[in-house]
């Protein structure tokens, strides 16, 4: 072999050697706490530190207000919004109504270029009536979008053609919750489950390609806002409902009942999905409530371990908190972040740091996801930083403002949409664009 045929060998081997490991590196984020629904971003060669100025922006989008995260795969970005003229910045616990039209957009990756977008008309009457809540569930044909007022669509990930279709207030006969439909889907081999409400209907599987209902379970007179979550626990495979009256596991593949546990939330206010540990279910809610649910080895039966502890654990609002060995560190009600024993209750550390503030803020925001041994967390100031979190406290490396603050609650400006880790990249919206921020080292 010449020289040079030789030394155009080695480049091409080297090249695609290239190649091949950017694609091995590259992670999707096609759902709701990214590919395995555990809040980890599997990716490396990431920055440790933000340059000068701030990470770059590789390009933003026009949308409008919302409150769900973007879904990246297979070279899409789905971000849904809901476009109105009205004013939707009203206080907490109202019920007032408001026309306008929610959106599905589907953008390149790499440009931010809109593809597709699939809109349709919807009356809001939902506290935080900015948008949409739910992020989009893509796979490699379809994209699962659930509204605020209950609209659920399977369309096409190339066209944005609807596929099928439910809207659950008119086919199951229930009310919107307070602050709109937020379980965000569930997609379990063909099924697509859903927290729906109603008799018997608390979750409902549809089969993911015709929308055909494949089996309802439980009931509900409030749905609460927690996503399903499919566990193993006792060498079975059990869905998880949290819901305002009860925690219960039901069998995913037919929706059959495995126990239930009584739960007494207030103002119907369910939001985080449980937490598993071994045979052990943590979960917890708006006004101190908190629970451990031990489950029998057998899997069919559970008990209360403890519950309510005044001033322990963590109350979650808008945050999901994430377990590490036997360590959960979440966001309470107070907006503070906490360390807290699993087993126990006992709150090992706080810190306001996240948000600027040594004293509690009312449902202070910042989501998280780990990322090898370090956390990337976006807060409600617009800022992503990166820091350490351990059962030994909060260390913060770095931060920098990466978004506007569109939206208001409790009488501060804030950005609560949680964002989407892939391609070395974080994907953010707001109430008024979304962006693309490269993290690549």
């Amino acid at each position: 072999m010449s020289r040079t045929r030789w030394h155009l060998c080695a480049l091409a081997l080297v090249l695609s050697s290239a190649v091949l490991s950017t694609s091995l590196s590259a992670d999707d984020w096609p759902q709701w706490m990214g590919p395995s629904r555990d809040n980890v971003w599997r990716e490396s060669n990431l920055i440790e530190r933000f340059p000068d100025g701030g990470p770059k922006i590789v390009w933003r989008t026009p949308v409008s207000g919302g409150y769900s995260g973007p879904a990246v795969a297979h070279s899409r970005v789905v971000v849904t919004d809901y476009l109105t003229q009205e004013d939707v910045n009203v206080e907490n616990f109202q019920r007032k109504q408001f026309s306008g039209t929610e959106r599905v957009h589907c953008l390149n990756e790499l440009t931010g270029e809109v593809f597709w977008t699939h809109q349709y008309p919807v009356n809001y009457e939902i506290s935080y009536p900015a948008g949409p809540r739910c992020t989009p569930v893509l796979t490699e044909n379809f994209v699962y979008t659930l509204g605020a007022e209950g609209n659920l669509f399977c369309l096409n990930l190339q066209n944005g053609e609807v596929v099928w279709a439910k809207n659950f207030t008119e086919e199951y006969n229930v009310q919107t919750p307070l602050w709109g439909y937020a379980g965000h889907p569930l997609l379990d081999g063909d099924r697509l489950i859903c927290i729906v409400g109603g008799n018997g209907t608390h979750a409902v599987a549809f089969h993911s390609q015709t929308g055909e209902e494949l089996w309802r379970t439980r009931s509900s007179s409030q749905q609460g806002y927690s996503p399903p979550l499919i566990a193993e626990l006792a060498g079975m495979r059990q869905l998880l409902l949290f819901q305002p009256s009860e925690v219960a596991a039901v069998n995913p593949e037919n929706g059959e009942s495995y126990w239930s546990i009584p739960y007494e939330a207030t103002n119907g206010s369910t939001i985080m999905s449980p937490i598993v540990s071994g045979n052990f279910i943590y979960v917890g809610g708006y006004s101190n409530k908190n629970m451990l649910i031990k489950v029998s080895d057998d899997g069919r039966n559970a008990e209360v371990v403890w519950k309510d502890l005044p001033k322990q654990a963590v109350s979650p609002i808008n945050v999901q908190p994430m377990r590490v060995d036997e360590t959960i560190l979440g966001f309470d009600q107070n907006g503070l972040l906490y360390g807290v024993d699993m087993m126990n209750g006992n709150r090992i550390w706080h810190t306001g740091e996240l948000l600027n503030t040594d004293r509690p803020i009312g449902s202070g925001t910042a989501f998280f996801v780990r990322q090898e041994d370090r956390y990337w967390i976006f807060n409600e100031l617009g800022e992503l930083v990166i820091a350490k979190m351990s059962r030994d406290g909060y260390e913060e490396i770095d931060r920098a403002k990466v978004i506007d603050q569109t939206n208001t609650a409790f009488g501060r400006d804030v950005v609560w949409s949680m964002p989407a880790y892939a391609n070395q990249r974080a994907y953010i919206r707001n109430g008024r664009e979304c962006i693309c921020v490269d993290l690549a080292k």
